[in-house]
């Protein structure tokens, strides 16, 4: 069973920097796409950005300019550079993984979420 951590939430003031991190314990399995997500309260899930396994990368336009996500394959870790955090940021962000034999054959592995909270 493949687990995913994530960490690095926190409290900022707005205007200020987070860097959160998402660590997949070790597998036989290859970690594929991996990505990040948020739920503010009382709102769905939506997706802040993807990268693949080559490092291509995708953002929300609400993201893009500010958020810089990245990945270590040899760590199998995942990860999210926040800067210039806006109230409408907060929200507990999760982040997710394709993990299997190949691409065509993966599972969608979810951490349990850490809590990004901007406020003055």
């Amino acid at each position: 069973q493949v687990q995913l951590v994530e960490s690095g939430g926190g409290l900022v003031q707005p205007g200020g920097s987070l860097r959160l991190s998402c660590a997949a314990s070790r597998s036989i399995f290859t970690i594929y796409a991996m990505a990040w997500y948020r739920q503010a309260p009382g709102k769905q899930r939506d997706l802040v950005a993807t990268i693949t396994r080559g490092g291509s990368t995708m953002y929300d336009d609400s993201v893009k300019g500010r958020f810089t996500i990245s990945r270590d394959n040899a760590e199998n870790t995942l990860y999210l550079e926040m800067n210039s955090l806006k109230p409408e940021d907060t929200a507990v962000y999760y982040c997710n993984a394709d993990i299997g034999f190949s691409p065509r054959s993966v599972n969608r592995y979810w951490g349990q979420g850490t809590q990004v909270t901007v406020s003055s």
